[in-house]
């Protein structure tokens, strides 16, 4: 298990409250100030802290462009968390990355992203799609499977299902004993590009369960899970009888 911790900008309420920075990286390490004791300060250590507050400035596509070194992007963040967990899902590993964090962190943001800013799941989508296209073996093939859902109010429900034609209590999880857990009735869309990926992300986007808060206007209100089922499958020679 390895943690990473992301600092973002202020949000227009946080510049018009006039609100105070009490965030500090170096290296690994993100130190907290007490506002009400400057002398207080508490630090913490972490895999990778990253620093995304400033130091950065935005291009007309709306691409955020570091100014200095310190400043990390989305593609950094991608090459120092998310290329680990590609690879070791290359190796036939189960892996998940969890986003976590109050209303407003900046969750989606580092998970999916905006506009020109990709988060850590597309570029990982488009990578694994890079990799399959790189293979040159005959007897080693690929199939890809896309799933996403939330919870919300105790309930699962499928994105990629319209709300209308959902069950009312929501889907089962129930356990397996070959599969393990597993989201009884979730659909599962075969994808052959990141394309594919991408058009199936915006339409679960589209059903997420959203609503105001004091920190986001556009708060998602439920936990959203995409599911990227890799599969690799490789062709035994048969064995000549003689």
């Amino acid at each position: 298990v390895k943690v990473a911790v992301r600092v973002r900008p202020f949000n227009q309420r946080e510049v018009e409250l006039g609100s105070q920075l009490v965030v500090q990286m170096s290296g690994k390490t993100t130190t907290l100030t007490d506002p009400d004791n400057e002398g207080a300060v508490r630090d913490f250590t972490f895999d990778y802290s990253f620093w995304s507050h400033d130091e950065f400035e935005t291009r007309p596509d709306g691409l955020y462009v570091p100014l200095t070194s310190k400043y990390a992007d989305q593609n950094l963040v991608f090459q120092k968390v998310g290329v680990e967990i590609l690879n070791n899902a290359w190796d036939g590993y189960h892996c998940c990355l969890f986003a976590y964090g109050q209303t407003g962190a900046g969750k989606s943001y580092s998970m999916i992203g905006y506009g020109a800013n990709r988060g850590i799941v597309p570029i990982s989508c488009e990578e694994i799609f890079n990799r399959i296209n790189r293979n040159d073996n005959p007897n080693k093939s690929y199939e890809v499977f896309f799933s996403m859902l939330e919870i919300y109010n105790e309930k699962v429900q499928d994105l990629l299902v319209g709300i209308n034609k959902r069950p009312p209590g929501g889907l089962k999880i129930r356990e397996h004993k070959a599969m393990g857990v597993f989201v009884d009735g979730l659909t599962k869309y075969p994808v052959d590009s990141y394309a594919a990926i991408e058009a199936k992300t915006d339409e679960g986007n589209k059903n997420r369960t959203i609503g105001a808060t004091e920190m986001n206007a556009t708060s998602s209100r439920a936990h959203t899970i995409i599911t990227i089922e890799f599969r690799q499958k490789k062709k035994k020679k048969k064995k000549k009888k003689k």
